[in-house]
Formats: structure tokens, sequence, C-alpha cells
């Protein structure tokens, strides 16, 4: 008998006994605190409480803000839910297109779904009363999942812009992490290269790499490989267009060991300066200029625009180039759809001598964005226990990598894996309109990282699942360096500092202007520096000084300081 009828079976059994034993009867009114207990199902999905239960059916309305399609109706996650949680949804999806609208008919009509999934960074629902203080509630110890997702970082996720009162409304949908990160893709900066560079020079050891190791393996190839499939090939590429400079002065902090803190490098007391104006700022462009009198750099770097960039990348033709790996993913999937993955980029991480690597950082939790229970739910303790139990292990493990024995299946050592039609299944769109609920796990919050049996959070993080997802030329090319993911090639990401990052902390409007000013500073002087005459280097450097000079550069910092001790006092 499954648990589920079993439950049903001891419910009706209890209500047509005697009360010769003195059981309290479920039926009566005065006893229907101790009721639930006589409808719990069994199995790990099933709601312990009995607050959510197949014998007291429940309907949950649910907002949510995605771009990930609607279930199917006879999808199997839907039916599991309501087979053991007796729990209906009720969607409403809205594109991120159409939110703004909603958000306003919403606010102004006062009734609300009962949870409210929002992916809006201008809180105008939390800020316009929509959402429930949730403190209280997680006090209470009913909803241990939340309070453990919640707990270490509970400042960071609460609400304190002053529009309503300060606390918890939403429980954030990502990068909240637990034990080590895993994944296959690795989406951050790094010293990227072509894949049949270092096939060509026999796959060196990618140990203590320095600026000079990353160059002379540019160059060695590029002097073997002047032209790609007909074109010139192009050394190293530098990321110069408005609004993505930084692809052009991030480097520096990442080759002296400091994490992506934008601007500036944040010392262990937590106290910020700008790094434009030190050595090794100076180090590093001295070797670009350097490179680029080599003829390494292409000459093109400075003039073109964002999609220029991409389009000379998504060529084959650039060996290398500094930047984040989610800022060129276009170019890369062209590569790969054309099958050319020889041509697709390696992460690298060249440091100054004696320091350690650190530009693998955890991604940043998504405050704000999440689900909240509404002002108007009638039923708000059932509402929250749902997301609870969404986020538990058992429930989180059917979201992310689905049935058991369907959608993945498990080795002698416990290693969650799929076969090869469950891989096709996955990328299928009709399948997982009826197999996954995308739109709802979108916005649910998750246990990213690694489960407590050692599993990854999805099929996408867990190492060997990756790797067997990947074409024979990345198999080989992953063997040679006994690798199984693309993140394995830079460093495990260490907790974030609490204010991390820094590059996000608000600035008021005079800390604006000068971190423009010293934006323009950049664009002004770094071209003429880079491509410059070696000859011209010092006298050009000293000019790039002197215009940093003229800057009121401690308003900015003494801004950015003064956001990093507000973090560390209140998250």
């Amino acid at each position: 008998m499954s648990a589920v009828a079993l439950a049903m079976a001891v419910t009706v059994g209890l209500v047509g006994c005697s009360n010769a034993d003195n059981t309290p009867d479920p039926t009566d009114p005065t006893t229907s605190a101790s009721a639930p207990d006589a409808d719990v199902p069994a199995g790990e999905l099933a709601d312990p409480t009995g607050t959510l239960t197949p014998a007291d059916p429940t309907e949950i309305s649910v907002w949510i803000t995605s771009a990930n399609q609607a279930p199917a109706d006879d999808n199997k996650i839907t039916k599991l839910i309501e087979q053991e949680l007796g729990v209906t949804l009720k969607y409403e999806i809205v594109t991120p297109d159409n939110v703004d609208q909603k958000i306003g008919v919403m606010l102004a009509g006062g009734q609300f779904p009962d949870l409210v999934g929002t992916t809006d960074l201008q809180m105008r629902l939390l800020e316009g009363g929509a959402l429930l203080k949730l403190d209280d509630m997680l006090a209470t110890g009913n909803y241990p999942a939340i309070a453990e997702h919640v707990d270490p970082y509970i400042k960071k996720m609460s609400y304190t812009g002053g529009e309503v009162e300060d606390g918890l409304y939403i429980i954030p949908n990502y990068n909240r992490f637990y034990g080590d990160i895993t994944g296959g893709t690795y989406y951050g900066p790094a010293f990227w290269i072509q894949k049949r560079v270092l096939a060509d020079a026999g796959y060196p050891s990618l140990d203590d790499m320095t600026l000079e190791k990353y160059f002379q393996l540019i160059e060695d190839f590029k002097a073997k490989n002047p032209q790609t499939e007909g074109i010139d090939t192009i050394g190293f590429e530098v990321l110069a267009s408005v609004g993505r400079e930084w692809g052009m002065t991030n480097p520096p902090a990442l080759l002296a060991g400091s994490p992506n803190n934008g601007g500036v490098i944040v010392d262990e007391a937590g106290n910020a300066e700008i790094y434009a104006n030190k050595d090794i700022a100076k180090d590093f462009y001295k070797v670009l200029n350097e490179q680029y009198a080599k003829g390494l750099v292409d000459p093109e770097s400075f003039t073109l625009t964002f999609d220029q960039y991409v389009a000379k990348l998504a060529t084959g033709a650039v060996l290398g180039m500094h930047d984040q790996g989610w800022n060129f993913q276009t170019a890369t999937d062209s590569l790969r759809s054309a099958g050319k993955d020889e041509y697709t980029y390696v992460p690298l991480m060249p440091v100054y001598e004696g320091v350690t690597p650190w530009y693998a950082d955890r991604d940043v939790m998504n405050t704000n964005q999440g689900f909240g229970v509404s002002v108007s739910s009638k039923i708000p303790e059932k509402a929250l226990k749902f997301i609870d139990l969404m986020l538990s292990e058992p429930w989180q493990k059917v979201l992310s990598w689905g049935i058991e024995g369907e959608d993945y299946l498990v080795d002698d050592e416990g290693r969650f894996y799929r076969n090869e039609e469950q891989r096709a299944n996955s990328r299928d769109l009709t399948w997982r309109a009826s197999n996954r609920l995308e739109a709802l796990l979108d916005v649910l919050p998750k246990h990213q990282g690694q489960f407590s049996d050692g599993n990854a959070y999805g099929p996408d993080d867990q190492p060997e699942e990756f790797f067997a997802t990947l074409t024979d030329y990345d198999r080989n090319f992953m063997e040679q360096y006994g690798k199984k993911t693309w993140r394995e090639f830079v460093n495990q990401p260490p907790e974030n500092p609490k204010y991390y990052p820094a590059w996000n902390i608000g600035l008021p409007d005079e800390a604006n202007e000068v971190n423009q000013q010293l934006t323009d500073a950049n664009v002004q002087h770094l071209p003429k520096i880079i491509a410059g005459s070696p000859a011209d280097f010092e006298a050009n450097w000293q000019a790039y000084l002197d215009t940093i000079d003229k800057i009121d550069v401690k308003v900015y910092e003494d801004a950015i300081n003064a956001g990093i001790q507000d973090r560390l006092a209140n998250w």
C-alpha cells in the first residue's frame, strides 16, 4: 500500500472507531489540533507536520515572474505534489517584459496570490506592502528548511530600505550555496585561451601561470599559424568598448590575488582603495604594451563596439583575451554550433609572483528576488510550509534531477547520473513541459552547491555527468588535464568576504561623478599607454597618473569604505 493510501486508511479507521479508549475524535472541533497527526503520509516527500496532506487538499495561488514555460496539464511533478502533499498550484506566470503593468494593477487592487514570485529589482511589491514580513513565522520553528537556508545570511537577505518595516520578506531564489561549489561551465573572469593553443603546445602545465607564460603560448602558436581559415590570426583582444571597459581595467586586481571588487582592492581589514594608479596596474599595462609592440594585441581593439568584439571571437581567429565567461557566451555558442570546439576557450589564471589566484568567486546572492507570502493570503502558514517543503533535500532532488529511475540513475557509490536517453529528454522542450516545473523552480529558493550525500544540486553541476555530455574533442581535452569540468580550471571559490562585492555598493551622486571621471581617464589614457611606443611608456603612464591626481579619488574611496563598513555591521 502506498504511503498516501496508508495515511488515508488510517484516517478513515480513526473516524469509524469508538472513543472508549479516550482516543481524541478528529471530527471533534475541540480536539482538532491533534487531528493532523492522523493525516500524515509516510515517506520523505510527505509533510511530517501534516500541514499539507492529501487528506486535507489545499489550493495555493502562485504568481511568478519568469521567462520559463508553464507546466503541461499532464506534468508528473504537479501530480506528485498533489499525491504527496494534497497541494494544487494555481499559476499565473508573467514574462519579464510584461511585469511592470501587472505589478501596478496588483498594487492598485490590493489583492495578491498566496505566493508572490518576484524578480523586480525595484522592489515595488515589497515596498508597496504586498508581502508579509516572515521573521515571526520563521521564529516558530515550523519551517526548518527555510530557517537553515536563511539563518547564516539573514541580515543580507533582509530588507532595510525604510519603506516598510525592516525584516525578511523574500526568500532568495539563487546563489545561496551549500558546501563546495560545483558546476560544469565557468562564467567568471579569466585570461581565456583557445584550446587549440594548449593542444599545440602539448597540453602544458597550467600551474603557476604568469602573464609571461600566457603570452608566450599565444606568441608561439601565432608564429606557426598566422592565419585562421583564411583570415589573420589575432593573438590577444582587449575588451575596451563603452560600458564594458572593465575588460581592460580589472586585470591588475586579479593578477594581484584580489577577487573582483570592481575599481578597488579591499584589504583583510575591509579598507578599500583604487588600484588604477598603483604599480600592479603599471606592471600589467607595461606587459600589454610590450605585446602590442610584438604584434600580438589586436590594433583594432580600442575601436571595436561590443558586437564587433563578439563577432571577432566568433570567427575563431582570436587566440586569447581577458573577459568574463558570460560576456562572450554568444561567440562560444556560435563556435560550438559550427563544430569548432578547438576554437573555444579555457580559463587561465595568471598572477604575479607569490600570489594565490582568486579569479572564481561565489555568485552573488539574489537578495530581494524570489518568493514571498502575500498579505492577502488566507493560508499564509500553508503557503510558507509549501516553500519549506520544496526547499527540503528530497524535493530539491525531484525538482532539479527528476524522479530516480526515470530521469536519472544512481550508481553503486551513490552518485547520480543519466543515460543518453535521459540526457536527450532534458533537452526536449515538450518533454520538459510534462516532466519539469521550470517556471516554479526558477523563483523557488535552491539548495545550490552540494546535497548532504555529496551529489551536486543538478545534472549540469555534477562533474562526471557534465563530462559525459561533452563532445569527443572536449572530453579528450579534459582528459589531458585530468579534469571533468571547465570550472576545475579555476580556483575553488572560498566564502566571499562579508561585504562582497564592492562594485555593487550604492554610491551618492558626488562619488558616482568621481567614479565616472576615473572611467573617463581610463578610456582616454589606457589605449595610448598600451598602443604607444615602448619608448614612450613611462611618459604616457605619467600623463595618466597626472590625470588621476586631479580627480578627488578620496570622495569615491570614502563612499566605498562607508558602504563596506555598513555591510560588515549589518550583513
